[in-house]
């Protein structure tokens, strides 16, 4: 049974589980051979209905202690571009599509999505912009992230956020 997860960590990004429970998005899901969506929806507005069928679960909670559970089920994860969220998925080695909020202003989460992607370890795209990447993307070609590393990360984490020349 494949599996994605949808988490927001501790903030609200109720676009994103606005988009991702939306009936068309749930369809691409479905249609790439999904059958359990679940959404870590935080402090969100947006409450979609827990349902399940004979073919797809879908299950909605806000926080957990450990979001380890869940990403050891998942198949595929789609985050908000939070640095911790981020680092989580990608050091359990699981095919990881960041979605930046465009509403963040000064959004350095933008920086680190691009980076990322531009050494091949996940997918990014926005709210509008993730039916599509769904749909296109082609998970054999992200590449592992460099295992219980956290000083690179946090050195390019910095470099990033200019924190260091």
């Amino acid at each position: 049974m494949k599996c994605v997860l949808v988490t927001v960590g501790t903030t609200s990004f109720d676009d994103l589980i606005a988009c991702v429970s939306a009936h068309d998005t749930l369809q691409i899901i479905k249609g790439l051979g999904y059958s359990r969506l679940v959404l870590q929806i935080g402090r969100g507005k947006v409450v979609p209905e827990p349902f399940s069928t004979e073919s797809f679960a879908l299950d909605v909670y806000r926080y957990k202690d450990s979001l380890e559970e869940d990403l050891q089920k998942a198949d595929l994860v789609i985050s908000h571009a939070g640095a911790g969220s981020c680092l989580e998925t990608l050091e359990k080695r699981k095919p990881l599509v960041v979605v930046v909020n465009e509403k963040l202003m000064n959004n350095h989460q933008l920086e680190l999505a691009k980076q990322l992607y531009k050494d091949g370890h996940l997918f990014y795209c926005t709210c509008s912009t993730l039916p599509g990447l769904l749909q296109s993307m082609d998970l054999s070609t992200l590449k592992c992230f460099p295992p219980g590393q956290p000083e690179k990360f946090s050195a390019f984490l910095d470099k990033v956020v200019g924190l260091q020349k």
